[in-house]
């Protein structure tokens, strides 16, 4: 196995799939990258059994042949190389060596055939839609994922595919982020699937805001996303995700208008003071205006008092600051709708003319 690679176009797919490969590992070859080299140029394949990530690349010299080799090592020499170096790959035995320029490093490898590959999923469902909106759907609900949650199926994202649309979800019990893209395929029947944590914020970093398309094959197991030269596959989180439909209010008919960024810089100051163990804040609803009061166990207290289009008289509920300001953070209206009930029920967080993303946040008792 040989090839040669400007070190540029080397560190591209490097990037891209060292980042799922995990520091410590249970098998000695997971620490590696499968590298393939064939006439149409060189792929790179991490895995850690959950999630695969597989970048292709054109490259020059090619000599056919597989190895794994480690990945970190690998990619740390190529990041440490001067720009524009020219990085020759050659294989000899059971070692590989790399040389650019006056450098020359030699590393161990492990034989390919110990290395796992998902080599095709039981396909169930195909649908192809603009990158910029996936990347968009996922950036607007992933912050709601669970984390090491004893509910595992809370630790992941829920793909909801439904006849003309593709929402994703995300909740960890205290608040749930939905957001909603149309497609202009038909399917041939709903599907929902639960993609682990992981597996997102892999996906999320491969996003750029490209103007291309991307495929995601439906598997019975596993989800596979194809964009450009890169392949990635993860498995599913087998788990019934919650019925979120009927975690979203009805009947919120207590509405309040008001600009974003004021409420965000509001809710950070007034957080300086709020207990830092329950984080929590009090909303304070009138006639045009939105009070924003937080305490401590100091008896320090913070006040906010903003400008709001609302009809409101009288109502008051408490949440916890970081979840307003993560849901916020996610919308990109210059105005937010915040839809309330009364003090015991869930907020509705969303754009005015729009209902594709919503935001819900449990409320606390202050």
């Amino acid at each position: 196995m040989r090839f040669s690679i400007q070190r540029e176009a080397l560190l591209k797919p490097l990037q891209q799939v060292t980042g799922v490969v995990e520091r410590r590992q249970t098998l000695p070859v997971l620490a590696n990258l499968l590298v393939q080299v064939s006439a149409d140029g060189v792929s790179f394949t991490g895995t850690d059994l959950e999630v695969e990530m597989i970048a292709r690349t054109e490259a020059e010299s090619l000599d056919p042949g597989e190895v794994t080799i480690p990945a970190r090592k690998l990619f740390d020499i190529s990041r440490a190389l001067p720009d524009g170096s020219k990085i020759k790959i050659e294989q000899n035995g059971e070692r590989v060596t790399l040389s650019a320029g006056r450098s020359r490093f030699t590393l161990a490898t492990l034989p390919a055939t110990e290395f796992p590959v998902i080599d095709s999923i039981d396909l169930v469902e195909r649908v192809t839609l603009p990158e910029a909106a996936l990347k968009s759907l996922m950036d607007r609900t992933a912050f709601a994922m669970a984390h090491q949650d004893v509910r595992y199926y809370l630790n992941g994202m829920l793909l909801d595919l439904r006849e003309h649309a593709l929402r994703c979800v995300a909740t960890d019990g205290h608040r749930l982020a939905l957001a909603e893209t149309r497609l202009e395929a038909t399917i041939s029947s709903r599907r929902q699937i639960i993609i682990p944590r992981k597996g997102v914020l892999e996906l999320q970093g491969l996003f750029e805001s490209g103007e291309g398309n991307v495929d995601l094959e439906f598997g019975r197991n596993h989800l596979r996303v194809r964009r450009g030269g890169v392949v990635f596959t993860s498995k599913l989180i087998d788990g019934r995700f919650p019925d979120y439909e009927a975690v979203v209010p009805i009947g919120v008919d207590k509405e309040v208008h008001v600009v974003r960024e004021e409420l965000r810089a509001a809710l950070q100051r007034a957080a300086i003071l709020s207990n830092e163990k329950y984080r929590g804040v009090k909303l304070e609803v009138g006639p045009n205006r939105l009070r924003i009061v937080a305490h401590n166990p100091e008896q320090e207290e913070a006040v906010e008092e903003l400008e709001a289009r609302t009809g409101v008289s009288e109502l008051s509920v408490g949440f916890n600051v970081n979840y307003l300001q993560d849901a916020l953070g996610a919308l990109d209206s210059d105005e937010v709708l915040l839809c309330l009930r009364d003090a015991q029920s869930s907020c509705l967080l969303r754009k005015p003319d729009t209902e594709d993303t919503r935001h819900v946040i449990m409320p606390l008792r202050l």
